[in-house]
């Protein structure tokens, strides 16, 4: 839908930061689901612990982005970065778009920190992937770039899907999800104006 790039082989050059990103997420879950490689060890020092959190392991609240449980997981997250990571990596820059991505994901998890059970765990890049829908949100509705006009009405099935999967699955982290997703709409001005700047 976003991704249009002229040939496959210039990706890499045109979207150098979302290329890191789905290849940071994919060798997590190799290493993750390798049989040759300690079960468990990058969940159990990466994932999003709000115990360990508490005591002080502040990293997990940004390792948790780039881990992912299962296949299914990682499959989805990887396609929605696909699917609305190079238009905005594009408009931004690499550099934004990186610390868009980053920061809205751990927004999102210092939120599910604050208000989620001490015993709380979440891993998976969802969050931040809301951060990007939250973005296109604020685009669509003030007619700002990056959305084209014949896209905007997909931005909005995919957010109204987005927040009805986040109420009906019972392991979705909905604190995460609805923080990312305000807190993407929240900073896309910021960002845009920023990259005007640049």
């Amino acid at each position: 839908m976003y991704l249009k790039p002229d040939n496959y082989r210039q990706y890499p050059g045109l979207y150098p930061m979302t290329l890191i990103i789905l290849s940071l997420c994919l060798a997590v879950y190799i290493l993750h689901s390798s049989p040759v490689f300690p079960k468990g060890l990058l969940y159990y020092n990466g994932a999003g612990v709000n115990l360990y959190i508490a005591n002080g392991e502040w990293w997990r609240l940004i390792t948790p982005i780039f881990l992912h449980i299962s296949f299914s997981h990682f499959l989805f997250n990887c396609l929605a970065i696909l699917l609305f990571g190079p238009l905005l990596e594009r408009h931004l820059g690499s550099s934004l778009f990186a610390g868009f991505f980053l920061l809205t994901g751990l927004i999102a998890n210092i939120a599910t920190y604050l208000f989620m059970p001490l015993s709380y765990v979440h891993v998976g890049a969802s969050n931040s992937i809301m951060g990007l829908l939250g973005f296109y949100l604020y685009a669509s509705i003030f007619h700002k770039q990056p959305v084209p006009k014949q896209f905007e009405t997909t931005i909005y099935t995919l957010a109204i899907f987005a927040v009805i999967m986040s109420l009906i699955e019972p392991n979705i982290n909905l604190i995460g999800h609805f923080t990312g997703l305000v807190a993407g709409f929240i900073l896309a001005p910021l960002f845009q104006k920023r990259s005007q700047q640049l």
